[in-house]
């Protein structure tokens, strides 16, 4: 059992999921950073939205953190490096809130065209200004939309059931993608000169924040609308209050702001401005979506298991035919850490057959992370796995060999004189050893086991079973294995327990027994 501490409010489906899966949760909104720093101590997984702010001492202070959940887009308040520094995934949702957030950007392009917020205040407060609030339709305008994302494209297939005429400047974008949704893809100088609404949807990072200023305003008409539902600080808030005030653009509508929470600005004075309070993700449906998929990445980092949402794994995308390798290659890592007096200098990891196909990256970040979890006390994970291989002077080499007539697949590892290879097997793809040592097996991994070598003679399997026996060691398992070059042959035993030093050192005293290892997938540290 883990433990989640939820700061902010989430979706109730997405904490039950987390309880469900036997998980210790603990909901503590509207906490303090002082407050965050004395609760993180011995938390496994975090879950935050936008408010909380998870900074370097956070991460100093949870050492226990395997994983941060944001339930939102944007990673601002999450300091990722710090994250990655302590092995600890980072995921965000980019997916949950992009339908909701495309609708409420086109419903603040619509509020500001028809002055809606505006004229309901007055009528409310007893004012008929039917004349005061006339609009202007969508209809042949012009839509400039910075940042071709997911969203940006949900915008521009909404603005064209406008009748708008779509164009967008994104340099992550080529143009053949940008043209299947817009009409063409300019710079963001030309897209300012040419919109008669401008709509923002890029992330907020060093390059992007104050993207919008007095500079890039002078070369907007006048009838210039601008709506932000992305990130704070793209829009220079103070530039923007100028231009409006003036009468150099006609209006903007702005749904985020460099300082949240926030109820004062200048823009909040201004009849031409309309302000919603980061209600971009805020709906029923989106909460709901965010609240279960954050979940479901957390109970997959919690459970060891790789994450593909994360934000600081250098591999994004799991093959679908690797995919069930990896608890294979996780515990091939391990059990050849345990089989290893120290970490060898090279480290290779072959995939053979067709696996040997597809990019290995995962597999290797598994194996080394496996690896090193059995013979280090610092918590190890995608994240920081081959860092802390290369901060450790070993060198890990991947090997693809899909041409193989010897394998369907097979997964291997290699190094300092010692070798382990696997596969998995059976309509439950259970993982199973094929190889040990260059000796052949058939024997799925166990927590507790005994690799020897010895000589292909009769009476070996006798002799090894009594010892255990006499040491009130159960066998559970066992493979017989011959050299392929018939240079003597192997046994790998399942025990029911760690294999104490004084039978290792009996099992290779015996008479024909060259090498007597433990190695196992829990370690077992003297």
């Amino acid at each position: 059992m883990a433990r989640v501490l939820v700061t902010e409010k989430i979706a109730d489906i997405g904490v039950a999921k987390l309880r469900h899966a036997g998980h210790e949760v603990q909901v503590r909104t509207g906490m303090s950073p002082e407050e965050l720093l004395e609760a993180v101590p011995g938390v496994h997984g975090l879950v935050i939205r936008s408010a909380t702010q998870v900074t370097a001492e956070v991460f100093e202070a949870g050492s226990d953190l395997v994983i941060v959940g944001r339930a939102g887009v944007g990673l601002d308040n999450v300091d990722v490096d710090a994250a990655t520094d302590h092995g600890v995934l980072v995921v965000n949702d980019t997916l949950s809130n992009i339908t909701s957030a495309a609708e409420h950007t086109m419903a603040m392009i619509l509020a500001q065209a028809r002055n809606i917020p505006q004229a309901h205040t007055a009528l409310v407060d007893g004012r008929w200004e039917r004349s005061r609030w006339e609009g202007i339709e969508l209809s042949d305008k012009t839509l400039g939309i910075i940042g071709l994302g997911r969203i940006g494209r949900l915008v521009a297939e909404r603005a064209l059931a406008f009748a708008m005429r779509v164009i967008a400047s994104d340099p992550y974008v080529s143009e053949d993608v940008a043209l299947r949704s817009v009409m063409s893809l300019v710079s963001v100088e030309e897209l300012v000169a040419e919109s008669d609404f401008i709509t923002i949807h890029v992330a907020r990072t060093p390059e992007t924040v104050g993207l919008i200023d007095s500079e890039m305003l002078k070369l907007a008409k006048p009838n210039l609308r601008i709506v932000n539902v992305s990130r704070g600080g793209i829009v220079d808030e103070a530039d923007l209050a100028d231009a409006v005030a003036s009468g150099r653009i006609a209006g903007a509508a702005l749904d985020v702001f460099d300082g949240e929470p926030i109820t004062e600005s200048p823009l909040f004075e201004l009849d031409s401005v309309v302000v919603t309070p980061h209600l971009g993700a805020s709906t029923e449906e989106a909460q709901s979506k965010a609240g279960e998929a954050i979940a479901e990445q957390v109970l997959l980092a919690l459970a060891g298991e790789f994450v593909p949402a994360a934000v600081n794994v250098a591999a994004k995308n799991v093959p679908d035919a690797l995919r069930p390798y990896l608890p294979l290659a996780e515990q091939l890592g391990g059990l050849f850490g345990s089989l290893c007096d120290r970490l060898p200098k090279v480290l290779e990891v072959e995939l053979v057959g067709g696996i040997g196909k597809s990019d290995s990256t995962v597999a290797v970040m598994a194996v080394v992370k496996g690896l090193l979890s059995a013979v280090s006390d610092m918590q190890v994970s995608y994240v920081n796995a081959l860092a802390m291989a290369g901060e450790r002077g070993m060198e890990v080499r991947a090997v693809s060999t899909p041409d193989s007539k010897e394998h369907l697949n097979l997964l291997s590892v290699r190094g300092d004189g010692h070798s382990l290879g696997g596969s998995i097997s059976g309509t439950r793809r259970a993982p199973v050893l094929l190889a040990a040592n260059g000796h052949s097996l058939h024997m799925p991994p166990a927590e507790h086991m005994i690799l020897l070598s010895n000589d292909d003679r009769p009476g070996m399997i006798g002799e090894v079973g009594t010892l255990l026996g006499n040491a009130g060691i159960n066998i559970l398992d066992m493979s017989v294995g011959r050299s392929p070059a018939g240079e003597g042959a192997s046994m790998v035993i399942a025990i029911s327990q760690p294999m104490p030093r004084e039978v290792a050192d009996a099992l290779a005293a015996i008479d024909g027994v060259q090498a007597a290892r433990s190695m196992g997938l829990t370690r077992v540290r003297d």
